[in-house]
């Protein structure tokens, strides 16, 4: 019979038995056994010493998994995009701690629509509820997260549970960039007890979830000049292209509507001929800030070129696009542009509106029915607005319209 001082996780740690006994008291899991007779001084040492092995296996144990936390933090290395950071990020949460369910919100402010959430270990029908709760009625504000805490109340739980997928308590993780991005990792696992080595490991992994965040932002940031105009510091060419077939293919997934508004400023080359290229360029960027007044943030404005620019209206339907052009039309007519050193100036523009799927299912039909219907405001007199629906049979745009 064998008397057992001290346990850990792992085991007894020092054994008290006869002689004889020794050898089973170790197989039982002992880390050291003394046999009788024994004297108190060696007892002390002994147990010492179980405990100091105790401590120092234990501690090797944390090491280990914190080297598999980091390890596993590579995964996070690719991710120049900040959407995707959270996704990998809530993967390595459960995978370090053993859970098997949790999902991340993240609210991305520098992309319109750039809402979104990623789950792991829903159900679908729960997952869909969730989205809807989470993204669309945003009933969690992500800013009131600033550390890593355990609730059994709150939004977040008030969403879970009418989503159907209820759950006593949450763990929250919060990962922020250095700007603009923000999101919170949810473990929802109510099978996994955290505790101080857990939580030790969560830390490690948020702090490199928001140091590949601030990666994502800084590339996204470098992207992002890359793709605007230098003088009306709108979006350019290359970006509109990128958008549109980006919100072409979320039309057709989605069953959406999408229109296109194609502008060009009327005789502009004559205000760069009467008051100089700088005139005309500052002109061009208060007609931006201007245009940028008239859209949603959900819309693209870009400059395609020269006085021309193009509007990505998402989720907008023919007619509406037709008032919304129509608004701008106006709203440019009736506008005084500041001109230092002379009268205000007086603008008009053209404008050109096609639909996807109506007048083309690739970027480049929709932008050319666009521009066609637009050079045929112009073909009309200029100052108007013309529907793609207007091209069915009518002649070639004069060449004449497109050299003014």
């Amino acid at each position: 019979m064998a008397r057992l001082l001290g346990a850990t996780s792992a085991g007894a740690i020092l054994a008290l038995c006869r002689s004889e006994a020794v050898a089973a008291a170790l197989q039982a899991g002992a880390a050291d056994a003394v046999p009788a007779p024994f004297s108190a001084l060696e007892l002390r040492s002994r147990a010492a010493l179980a405990l100091e092995r105790a401590r120092a296996s234990a501690e090797r144990e944390r090491l280990a998994a914190t080297v598999r936390a980091l390890e596993a933090c590579r995964a996070l290395a690719p991710c120049l995009e900040p959407g995707e950071v959270y996704p990998v990020a809530l993967d390595l949460v459960l995978g370090a701690v053993g859970a098997s369910r949790g999902f991340a919100l993240f609210r991305r402010l520098s992309a319109p629509q750039g809402d979104g959430i990623a789950f792991r270990g829903f159900r679908e029908a729960e997952a869909r509820a969730l989205r809807v709760e989470l993204v669309e009625c945003k009933r969690v504000d992500l800013a009131l997260f600033q550390d890593v805490r355990a609730s059994r109340q709150g939004p977040a739980l008030e969403a879970l549970r009418a989503a159907g997928a209820d759950a006593r308590s949450l763990v929250a993780v919060p990962v922020r960039g250095a700007e603009r991005e923000e999101g919170v990792i949810w473990i929802a696992d109510d099978a996994v007890e955290l505790g101080a080595a857990e939580l030790r490991l969560v830390e490690t992994i948020r702090q490199h979830a928001e140091a590949a965040l601030r990666n994502a932002e800084r590339y996204a940031n470098a992207k992002e000049r890359a793709f605007v105009d230098d003088v009306t510091e709108v979006y350019n060419a290359r970006y509109l292209m990128s958008a549109a077939d980006n919100e072409i293919r979320r039309a057709e997934r989605y069953g959406n509507s999408l229109s296109v508004v194609f502008l060009d400023l009327d005789r502009f080359k004559l205000v760069n001929d009467s008051h100089g290229h700088l005139v005309g360029s500052q002109t061009l960027r208060n007609l931006s800030k201007l245009l940028l007044g008239e859209i949603r943030q959900v819309d693209t404005l870009a400059r395609y070129g020269g006085d021309e620019f193009t509007i990505l209206l998402a989720d907008t339907s023919h007619e509406a696009a037709l008032i919304v052009a129509e608004r701008i039309r106006r709203r440019v007519e009736e506008h005084l542009f500041e001109c230092p050193g002379a009268a205000p100036l007086r603008l008009t523009i053209s404008a050109g509106v096609a639909s996807f799927p109506e007048h083309g299912r690739s970027r480049v039909e929709l932008l050319e029915a666009a521009d066609k219907a637009m050079y045929r405001a112009k073909s009309l007199g200029r100052n108007r607005t013309c529907s793609a629906h207007e091209l069915a049979g009518a002649e070639a745009v004069e060449g004449a319209a497109r050299s003014v």
